[in-house]
């Protein structure tokens, strides 16, 4: 496994991150299991947030004896400094360490997360005083909206970003990651498989493998699928006119359904969370039908308020419709809720 300079952070990291959603679906053994055979095979860069269940505590166990041979990231969603530091203390907790290497702020997808974050007593003010203790060497943001994503970096004030990246998700690469680049920031590819929607693992980091630039953070539920993508990276196979012709079919099959999670569909008037209820769908995909009802149920069960006003889908700049798409997720939400009741 290659390292790569991980922006202004001057962090060497591996080339293929892990991302720390999957194994939340995974026994403590087995979760185990899977992060030391990634750190094993030459996986160094570690990718987790406070909101990813026992995601920190089961990398904590997994990579507490080798500490010092590895990067940690984590991510809040919390705007204010008060929150923020509690997240940051049980974030220390779990993982087992002194210190965070990358802390990002999580999702800051709205304009108003940026005016939140930045404001007097926000939680930027609580990184930058937490990476001044010690705690935090480096802090990042996370999001999914260009727009907003570049007016952060415009700040100065961020190391890293991290945002989808993926074959169908190429929209960064025209402004976002120049930008970024420009600033000799660190970039972290979330969603290499388009939150569970590309199946083609090989297309997926044959593409990836093509922009050095992007740290991908997949996350894997088995030491087989990380087997197979490790191998993948130590092989390096050639992208040929053949895999390019067959991710544009892919592309062009995903475009009437594919949400990008950009966010510009809100807001809505009722209320409905249009991105969260739209990945219902990809979670089921990545950890079961049981884990994906229950973390889902909050979003999905907002669908309900929809009135099919139409608002969202003229807002959507990839023209999805919006509304048919939400009706479909809460349709299979309902039959998946009877389907596990006991």
């Amino acid at each position: 496994m290659q390292s790569v300079r991980l922006g202004r952070t001057e962090l060497m990291v591996s080339e293929l991150g892990f991302g720390g959603i999957p194994i939340v679906g995974l026994g403590s053994d087995q979760a185990e299991d899977v992060v030391r055979r990634c750190f094993e095979r030459g996986i160094n860069f570690y990718d987790t947030a406070n909101m990813y269940g026992d995601s920190e505590s089961k990398l904590g166990r997994a990579l507490g004896s080798v500490r010092d041979q590895v990067v940690l990231a984590t991510k809040s969603l919390e705007r204010g400094a008060d929150g923020l530091n509690q997240h940051l203390e049980n974030s220390l907790k779990c993982l087992d360490t002194d210190y965070i290497d990358v802390f990002q702020l999580h999702s800051i997808t709205k304009p108003v997360d940026l005016e939140q974050i930045l404001a007097p007593g926000g939680a930027l003010e609580a990184v930058v005083k937490a990476r001044e203790a010690g705690k935090v060497r480096f802090i990042g943001i996370s999001s999914h909206a260009r727009s907003v994503a570049l007016k952060a970096i415009e700040t100065g004030y961020f190391d890293t970003v991290q945002f989808p990246f993926n074959f169908v998700e190429t929209d960064a690469d025209t402004d976002l990651f120049p930008a970024a680049r420009e600033r000799d920031m660190g970039i972290i590819g979330m969603k290499p498989l388009g939150g569970g929607m590309l199946s083609r693992a090989d297309l997926c980091f044959k593409f990836l493998q093509q922009n050095a630039h992007v740290v991908p953070i997949p996350g894997f539920a088995s030491i087989e699928e990380a087997d197979e993508v490790i191998d993948l990276y130590e092989k390096r196979p050639v992208l040929t006119d053949a895999d390019q012709a067959e991710m544009e079919a892919i592309k062009k099959e995903l475009g009437s359904s594919f949400c990008h999670r950009c966010g510009y569909c809100l807001p809505c008037e009722q209320g409905v969370m249009i991105p969260e209820s739209l990945m219902f769908r990809p979670i089921i995909h990545r950890l079961g039908e049981a884990i994906a009802v229950a973390m889902s149920k909050p979003a999905v069960s907002g669908i309900e308020e929809c009135t099919q006003c139409g608002e969202c889908a003229e807002r959507c700049p990839y023209g999805l419709p919006v509304p048919e798409l939400l009706a479909e997720n809460l349709a299979l939400f309902h039959e998946l809720e009877a389907k596990l009741a006991p």
